[in-house]
């Protein structure tokens, strides 16, 4: 599902990635651990399209995704990949359902449509009652979950998880890691996180840690 060859990132003179291979398969769930400035972060927001390798190839669902122009490449992250951070980025004024709607609109849903995918995310993932709360009625956990919803709006082929769960009390982390699983048997999207938790690590497929911008081996 995902390739990346010999990845390279300088931030300045500082060389953050230093040429990254990386292969995670289909309806995997995969965790990057390490330390604080190990460049897991960095990787992430290279394989999920958010930001240009110095150089290097990534590959997902076989499509060179920095070959596509602009536009195009905008097109597949919306509609390929979805995206769950630490703090949830959801817009205050609008409603659980209208926060996870967003993605479909720009993707040329209907409202109606966006709307009903939404509220069987949101049912599936436990909100049914909190479909009209805004942000700051939900609670932390509840918010991770819309944004959960968010990301699979659009049904990606791949989500990317920057600590998904290091802003949750340990019960609500829990349930957020073991929804992950869920998630990947209920829709066989692969996930990539992520983390400074062992236990998340720990219950994923594979693990692999990082280390002054190297895979250790």
């Amino acid at each position: 599902m995902i390739k990346a060859q010999n990845i390279k990132k300088s931030f300045g003179n500082l060389l953050v990635l230093k040429g990254i291979d990386f292969e995670a398969k289909n309806s995997e769930v995969l965790s990057i651990v390490g330390a604080s400035g190990a460049g897991k972060s960095s990787l992430l927001q290279i394989l999920g399209t958010l930001s240009n390798p110095d150089s290097g190839k990534v590959y997902i669902d076989g499509v060179d995704v920095f070959g596509l122009k602009s536009n195009a490449l905008a097109d597949f992250r919306n509609k390929r990949i979805g995206f769950v951070f630490q703090f949830h980025h959801l817009l205050p004024e609008f409603t659980a359902v209208e926060n996870v709607a967003i993605p479909a609109l720009i993707a040329n849903a209907s409202m109606s449509q966006a709307k009903e995918r939404a509220t069987e995310l949101l049912n599936f993932l436990g909100l049914k009652d909190r479909l009209t709360h805004k942000p700051s009625q939900l609670s932390g956990g509840e918010q991770q979950r819309v944004a959960i919803a968010r990301a699979l709006i659009n049904n990606p082929a791949v989500i990317f998880a920057d600590e998904p769960s290091g802003n949750l009390d340990t019960n609500t982390k829990s349930e957020i890691h073991k929804l992950f699983f869920d998630l990947r048997d209920r829709f066989g999207v692969t996930i990539i996180i992520v983390t400074h938790d062992r236990e998340l690590a720990r219950m994923s497929d594979r693990t692999l840690e990082m280390k002054d911008g190297e895979f250790l081996l």
